[in-house]
């Protein structure tokens, strides 16, 4: 038996069933979250430090990491990892600055203007996974958006290694991307830490950043009583779509870059053939691939178990691939196809896409320039990744003239009575009764 499910031709009302994500055991996860929630939210910063002995190992004495480590940070990394966060940073930095928001005043009529401002998010929290790999790209990914926004306080989270230290990777990346503080926090703790705040940490407007399941459900719990999430996140995922042109080698590899998270992420190839046996074919060349890659792969156990519930997709009817992309909805889609263009023309859920042979998703996830914090589980069907957009409020604003107010009062105060609303229809009925009494 080969190392992934294959479904053939699948039926499209079938699709959603055959490609379920693995299944989390949410109640278990929600209890323990809401306890962690609730301790923190009563004891702060000594829950804090509790939480860090007990899951990162870490005798802590302070939790706030100092200015000084941030700034040392630099001398501690090698000189080629530095240059590569910097070039990284620039291209982040380039695509996200395209996106400030152009906010325009529209006169909807003569002497009624309206107008929307983007105000930045004055406090936000970034979450930023330390464990066995310690994210620091992330940093970059939320850090420079937040600081071009223009947010006045970035607050990053992140677990302490057992000697009580941050990543020094993790401490540049901050240092070079707008973070004004770091505290040495993970975990379910951290994201109570950032919503509810503690003697140490400010409570934020808005928390962002990756996790797993209890990371995850706790952004959800917060979000529902005390502050706003970026956006909902799970796994990581992904769904490489081949044809008979594609190299196996690329495909394997892209399949093992998601596979490595951990054993809830899931990996899923959809092969395009002119018939079954082909198809069949290009799964098994994949697959030989994937077990000489996975031999010398350091992640090797990680990968194994994410591929339990990996699928290979074969579809011969060329109608049926936008349905099998767009109902999974994956967090990344890579499409390395010779007709890659029209395939892009219908893709209408995804996360983040990546085009053609030499795109591959880890591009993304470190230094092209797009975000790499992207909706999982189905949720790109709603949400979109994260941009400069997510570190803006957006404000409406208006301003009518006395003549505008002549003209389109009557049309108010219609509706207002309409809906029984007789004070909002008051509220304009005085105003023009004080234009009439003006001009008698």
């Amino acid at each position: 038996m080969g190392l992934m499910e294959r479904i053939i031709d699948p039926k499209p009302e079938e699709i959603a069933r055959l490609l379920a994500r693995p299944a989390l055991e949410a109640e278990s996860v929600a209890s323990v979250v809401a306890e962690i929630i609730e301790e923190v939210r009563l004891h702060g910063d000594s829950a804090l430090l509790a939480y860090a002995e007990r899951f990162d190992h870490a005798r802590l004495e302070s939790l706030t990491i100092l200015r000084s480590a941030m700034e040392s940070a630099k001398g501690s990394l090698d000189e080629k990892l530095r240059s590569a966060i910097d070039r990284a940073k620039r291209n982040i930095e380039r695509f996200h600055a395209a996106q400030k928001p152009r906010d325009e005043q529209v006169e909807t009529e003569p002497g009624v203007y309206c107008w929307r401002k983007s105000i930045p998010l004055e406090t936000v929290g970034i979450y930023v996974p330390g464990g066995s790999a310690p994210l620091f790209s992330t940093v970059l990914m939320l850090g420079i958006p937040a600081q071009l926004a223009g947010c006045k306080h970035v607050v990053l989270a992140t677990p302490p290694r057992p000697d009580g230290t941050i990543h020094p990777a993790i401490l540049y990346a901050a240092s070079i991307s707008g973070v004004t503080k770091i505290v040495a926090a993970g975990g379910a703790q951290a994201i109570a830490a950032l919503a509810y705040g503690t003697e140490t940490l400010p409570a934020v407007d808005k928390i962002f950043g990756p996790g797993n399941r209890f990371v995850t459900e706790a952004k959800q719990q917060v979000s529902a009583r005390r502050c706003a999430i970026d956006l909902p996140a799970g796994p990581s995922e992904v769904m490489v779509v081949i044809d008979a042109s594609s190299n196996p080698l690329f495909t394997a590899a892209d399949l093992l870059s998601q596979a490595e998270h951990g054993p809830d992420s899931q990996v899923i190839v959809v092969v395009s053939a002119d018939d079954v046996q082909s198809g069949h074919q290009l799964v098994d060349a994949v697959e030989r691939e994937l077990e000489a890659q996975l031999a010398y792969l350091p992640r090797k156990e990680l990968a194994l178990l994410s591929l339990q519930h990996a699928k290979a997709v074969v579809v011969t009817d060329i109608e049926l691939l936008p349905r099998v992309i767009n109902t999974y909805g994956p967090e990344h889609l890579i499409v390395n196809t010779a007709d890659f263009a029209l395939v892009e023309n219908q893709v209408r859920n995804a996360g983040s896409v990546f085009l053609g042979e030499w795109t591959c998703e880890s591009a993304g996830d470190y230094a092209s320039g797009t975000n790499h914090t992207l909706p999982t589980a189905g949720w790109a069907r709603s949400y979109s990744g994260v941009s400069l957009d997510n570190f803006y409020k957006k404000i409406t604003f208006q301003r009518i003239t006395r003549c505008g107010l002549q003209s389109l009062g009557p049309v108010i105060e219609t509706m207002a009575k309409a809906e029984s609303l007789e004070a909002h229809a008051q509220a304009v009925r005085v105003r023009l009764s004080s234009i009439k009494g003006e001009q008698e």
